[in-house]
């Protein structure tokens, strides 16, 4: 379960090599991007702090709602809905670990309101000639860890996310093509309805 509790604290999408950003984009931008971010659904990779690759589908909702489907053999589901995380193992059908979706910084990006201009939330704000990575935080709980967000301009597009944790694991997440015209209904994301259906 230790991979598994990796693969939510640390959600990181990336996309493939896009043209290069004209320039470094600002935290009003990148804020401005991800609240327009309403639905979207697509493949992705995850390279988890072990080194081990996991692949599956990830469907997002905000605010507050995301779902990551992982491919055979791992057979993972995670949930977000209603201000809890759920890590379901598929294969051996156990109840699921829970926890509050504050506990991780994921829950940052699927906030009502994306503000990463507040005071104390963003530690580091790069530009490598191509990308734009944003590092922020729960000012409130930065125990949690920091989450690093990862941007190409023209148009703005989130590429990968990294969840460091605080205790100094990584897991990165790359995202295929977003369908960001996705139809997604609550019933996606919910954890009684993935619960019914393991009996329990």
């Amino acid at each position: 379960m230790r991979v598994l509790t990796n693969l939510i604290l640390s959600l990181g999408l990336a996309l493939a090599a896009l043209p290069a950003a004209a320039e470094k984009l600002s935290l009003g931008q990148v804020s401005a991007y991800l609240n327009t971010l309403q639905q979207a659904k697509g493949a992705f990779t995850q390279i988890n702090d072990d080194g081990s690759i996991s692949t599956g589908t990830i469907s997002l909702r905000r605010p507050g709602m995301i779902r990551f489907d992982y491919n055979p053999p791992n057979q993972a589901l995670v949930l977000a809905q209603g201000g809890e995380v759920a890590i379901f193992d598929r294969k051996t059908k156990q109840a699921p670990e829970r926890y509050p979706l504050t506990n991780t910084p994921l829950s940052i990006i699927l906030a009502k309101t994306v503000d990463l201009t507040r005071s104390g939330m963003v530690t580091g704000h790069s530009y490598d000639g191509t990308s734009t990575t944003v590092r922020a935080r729960d000012p409130n709980r930065p125990e949690i860890g920091t989450i690093d967000l990862v941007f190409t301009g023209s148009p703005v597009e989130l590429r990968q996310w990294i969840i460091n944790d605080d205790a100094g694991g990584k897991t990165t997440v790359i995202l295929g093509e977003l369908d960001k015209n996705a139809r997604l209904p609550h019933t996606v994301f919910s954890i009684r309805a993935e619960l019914e259906r393991l009996g329990r």
